[in-house]
């Protein structure tokens, strides 16, 4: 064991660490036991007051009547949209403002003497937190995790009080919905003074082989009592399974670590026969660091990571342990539509099943770091994630004015170097991306010293990752002609894809990526067809809120609809990018190939739609459609990936298409002719949840005919409620211009299909749901509480 650096060379900022809860300790448990150090939730039970508070960071000020309510807690999604909300286009037309919350606690007098550290994962916006009065420090990136620490300031034996004022009142300043409050989770950590530092375990895998693997580990603890401590340093590996794969074989090193000071150890481990972090089977190994004091242990550190290896090449694109792999991407903003930024973590698992469902398996973090648990579901489903810090650098944008440009100059760095200190163990991630389509000029020096400060600082804290940044028209900002291209790791570029193929062409040495990209057929071909692309991530993969001109609130660029339905551009990504067979029906929504494409097979007016204009999206070697058991003739599939098209006489009935392999069947669609609106059939995607504010279920409301077939052009008002152990928490639709709050049991049924988003509020028993409206046969459905 080796000593690498010490405290007084370590670039440090105060108040600026952040303790990532790992996700088998659960996001939001009561409490959580690393051998002697304690994890407890902080999320519950605080109180809230919208709007200026003076005062309400004294421990004194009253706060009888503010508003009792748990954390992750988005106010601004409560609404009401308005046009003159200065939030704008990019805030959704959703308010702004101050927020503050206050939380009383006590702490347990066994504690005494020990660490107490609180860590927040992102306050929205400008936050200032308090502790019993005293001030612990601002933070203005509402997407940045931090902890301060509360030692010397709490009190053992009678309450203490944390006050959290934040500020995201001067406004515009985001391009895309950014929420407002304490919109991620808070814990409390309670340590021995001598512990690992928070971010102090970092693991890579430099060698990686299907025979053995070398797993480096290197782990910085901190001294932060008052006198020198001898220490030793303990690390196990355990595989997926939980059994014990390597252990320091090495006499343990005594270390001195000085009042205030720290030591980074590093040890290097050998693992046979890995089981090997990938996309299919994304494999997670722990590493359980040990500090012991006297032979007696004083912190425990949990960390978890994957044993893979990640390569950029400039001729072949991407590789994964050894293996060309395509990254087929999509870029997610970090709302979950109804419920805002406070985003329960079975929305991203469902929204990440569906998903790699239709063949995904990449994420772009678009444009700001995200919840450290929303990185532990990449780990454990098995993407690749490009982790992305940052959507401008000093130059202002357009709807966003009053955003992060104004703090870059004295934060930037710092934001940068947290977010990589705190994701860098995750395998999930294989690129960091500095920036967004930024607007400085990157054709002076003051330009290639930005990027290449922030390119430094990611390789000073994790330098087994290439950096790259999402290039704004490059052509017009000079930078494939200046040197700016060929400073970077690997080239990304959004859009104008054949312009990214050309300049690798002029630069065969240039690693490339599609860092933001298009839902054409060009964009996919563009991929599909150059060896040396390594990746691209579409614009987007759901919808997201803002970004839209009133009285459109979200943005409707996504795969699937922020409900989760789909699309006709899900399907037919599906056919470019799925393994499975797929097979999808398609038609012009008007008569004789005019109006948008739809996926029924019900026409708005039956009386002048005659001539059906059909496609099929489909990566079968043939496919047969069928009108009514009539064949309409079968096609080969195209080289260039484009839809198969049928002109047909329009009848109703069913219309049924057939995908075929080798002449075997092996996958089918059909579509039926819906007749009068009459009933509303409810479908729960799962048949139970846990009470736990990260569990919900959604409930989708179909408006169907009496023959149970889906009504596409059904508008109807639909009431939602819920009894028993259940509440609701919101209900919504995939209109781009619905206003009504998120939090309302009415909603309107748009294109037929509406959803209900619900939680537990008991510990057991059934959670009744009920949908109505006039003229139509309720529907019901019912879930269960998982103990």
């Amino acid at each position: 064991m080796t000593l690498i650096f010490s405290a007084e060379n370590m670039f440090k900022f105060n108040n600026s660490l952040s303790f990532l809860l790992l996700f088998w300790c659960g996001v939001a448990g009561a409490q959580s036991v690393e051998g002697p150090r304690k994890t407890e939730s902080f999320d519950k039970n605080w109180l809230f007051t919208k709007g200026d508070a003076g005062g309400a960071e004294k421990p004194a000020f009253n706060d009888a009547a503010w508003r009792k309510l748990d954390v992750p807690h988005d106010w601004s999604i409560e609404g009401p949209f308005d046009h003159n909300n200065p939030t704008g286009r990019g805030g959704a037309y959703l308010p702004a403002g101050i927020g503050w919350y206050r939380k009383h606690f006590t702490l347990a007098p066994a504690d005494a003497g020990k660490e107490v550290l609180l860590a927040f994962d992102g306050v929205m916006a400008n936050s200032d937190v308090w502790v019993n009065g005293y001030h612990l420090g601002k933070r203005p990136y509402g997407y940045s995790s931090f902890v301060y620490d509360l030692t010397g300031h709490v009190n053992f034996n009678k309450p203490n009080i944390v006050a959290v004022k934040a500020d995201n009142s001067i406004q515009p300043a985001s391009r895309y919905y950014t929420g407002a409050g304490i919109y991620r989770h808070v814990r409390l950590l309670i340590t021995d003074p001598v512990h690992v530092d928070n971010w102090g375990v970092f693991i890579t895998t430099p060698d990686v082989s299907a025979e053995k693997a070398t797993v480096k580990v290197r782990t910085t603890i901190v001294n932060n009592g008052s006198a020198t401590k001898t220490v030793t340093v303990k690390t196990k590996l355990f595989n997926p399974r939980g059994q014990d794969v390597a252990t320091s074989k090495t006499e343990l090193v005594a270390h001195e670590i000085a009042a205030g000071k720290s030591l980074t150890v590093e040890e290097d481990y050998t693992v046979a026969h890995p089981q090997l972090w990938d996309l299919d089977n994304p494999s997670l190994y722990k590493a359980n660091t040990e500090v012991l004091e006297n032979g007696k242990p004083v912190d425990n550190k949990i960390t978890s990571f994957g044993i893979r290896s990640a390569e950029f090449d400039a001729a072949t694109g991407f590789s994964l342990n050894g293996k060309n792999v395509k990254i087929k991407g999509v870029c997610l903003h970090h709302d979950g539509g109804a419920v805002g930024a406070a985003v329960p973590l079975s929305v991203w698992e469902r929204r990440l099943s569906l998903l790699k469902n239709i063949g995904v398996n990449g994420i772009r973090t678009s444009h700001n770091p995200v919840a450290p648990e929303f990185l532990d579901l990449c780990d454990r489903m098995g993407f690749v994630v490009m982790d992305e810090n940052l959507d401008t650098w000093e130059a202002k944008k357009q709807h966003a004015e009053n955003g992060y440009g104004q703090y870059f100059k004295e934060w930037g760095l710092i934001d940068t170097r947290d977010m990589v200190l705190r994701d860098r163990n995750h395998p999930s991630i294989v690129i960091y991306s500095v920036g967004n389509e930024i607007h400085d000029s990157l054709n002076d020096s003051a330009g290639f010293k930005k990027y290449r400060d922030l390119q430094n600082i990611v390789h000073e804290y994790d330098g087994s990752r290439p950096v790259t940044m999402a290039l704004f028209r490059p052509a017009l900002s000079k930078v494939y002609v200046n040197g700016f291209a060929a400073k970077m790791d690997v080239v990304g570029q959004n859009y104008r894809e054949n312009e990214l193929v050309a300049a690798h062409n002029a630069h065969p040495d240039w690693k490339v990526i599609g860092t933001e990209n298009g839902h054409t057929r060009e964009a996919w071909l563009a991929l599909r067809d150059h060896a040396f692309m390594a990746g691209q991530f579409l614009w987007t993969g759901f919808d997201y809120l803002g970004e839209a001109d009133w009285p459109d609130v979200v943005n409707g660029q996504g795969l699937f609809d922020r409900t989760g339905g789909t699309r006709p551009l899900t399907e037919q990504r599906e056919s470019w990018w799925s393994t499975k067979p797929v097979v999808h029906i398609v038609r012009k929504q008007e008569n004789a190939g005019v109006g948008a494409v739809v996926a029924d097979w019900t026409p708005a007016d039956f009386d002048t739609y005659d001539d059906a204009r059909v496609s099929v999206y489909s990566n079968c070697d043939e496919v047969e459609l069928f009108l009514n058991a009539k064949s309409m003739g079968s096609k080969p599939k195209p080289a260039d990936d484009s839809p198969r098209d049928w002109s047909v006489t329009y009848e109703k009935g069913t219309i049924k298409a057939v995908g075929r392999n080798s002449g075997k069947e092996v996958a089918v669609e059909e579509l039926k002719t819906a007749g009068e609106p009459a009933a509303i059939k409810l479908t729960v995607e799962r048949p139970s949840i846990k009470d736990d504010w990260n569990n919900v279920a959604y409930v989708t409301a179909t408006v169907v005919d009496d023959q149970g077939v889906p009504c596409p052009q059904a508008d109807k008002i639909i009431t939602f409620s819920v009894s028993g152990a259940g509440k609701l928490v919101a209900t919504d639709n995939a209109d781009l211009a619905n206003q009504e709050i998120f939090s309302s049991p009415v909603r309107h049924s748009y294109h037929g299909k509406c959803i209900a988003i619900v939680r537990a509020d008991a510990a057991s028993g059934k959670i009744a749901i009920k949908a109505v409206s006039p003229g139509l046969k309720n529907g019901s459905a019912e879930l269960s509480i998982l103990k």
